[in-house]
């Protein structure tokens, strides 16, 4: 199974979020699946390939051209796929991943789960959600959206698309 990892790039994040990311590619390769990320060698995605790197594991990177500068992209995914824009990148690792986890990080990671979860929900695909709520980062997130369906606005069933794990080793049970 190919699985998709959404997380941050900034490496100024606490290091109990890379000690997570890379405890989750470790679960990852040791399941015997591949990690599908955006390539970066910093912040929750290096950790996570180091992860799968440290397990012997496989991963595909998937980045824009104008990311291959030094110290951006993890040098040694085992398969790297370059595109031209940020949103063929987006659709690359939809269409390359057969389950989706998101783990810390900001914008373009929220940004990348909102759509998964969205057309999840239009019955474009039926493939898995996980969230990684490390240290409760996404508490917030989680209570937001538990009030949408309180107030309306998000369906019940979209709660019950994505699985909450707290620890990495907790995606052994969803597999």
């Amino acid at each position: 199974m190919n699985i998709c990892v959404y997380g941050a790039a900034s490496d100024t994040i606490n290091e109990c979020f890379k000690d997570a990311a890379f405890r989750l590619g470790k679960v990852i390769a040791e399941t015997g699946n591949t990690l599908v990320f955006g390539a970066g060698t910093t912040g929750i995605m290096g950790a996570c390939v180091r992860g799968v790197d440290a397990a012997g594991g496989t991963s595909l990177g998937i980045a824009p051209k104008f990311f291959d500068t030094p110290g951006v992209l993890h040098p040694n995914c085992t398969e790297m796929i370059f595109t031209e824009t940020m949103r063929e990148r987006k659709e690359l690792l939809e269409e390359k991943s057969d389950m989706f986890i998101m783990a810390p990080g900001g914008i373009g990671t929220l940004d990348e789960f909102f759509e998964n979860i969205t057309l999840r929900s239009l019955g474009r695909h039926g493939k898995k959600i996980a969230i990684l709520n490390t240290n409760g980062f996404f508490d917030a997130l989680l209570a937001f959206l538990k009030n949408g369906v309180e107030m309306g606005f998000i369906g019940e069933e979209v709660l019950s698309m994505c699985a909450v794990i707290r620890e990495p080793e907790e995606l052994k049970n969803l597999l």
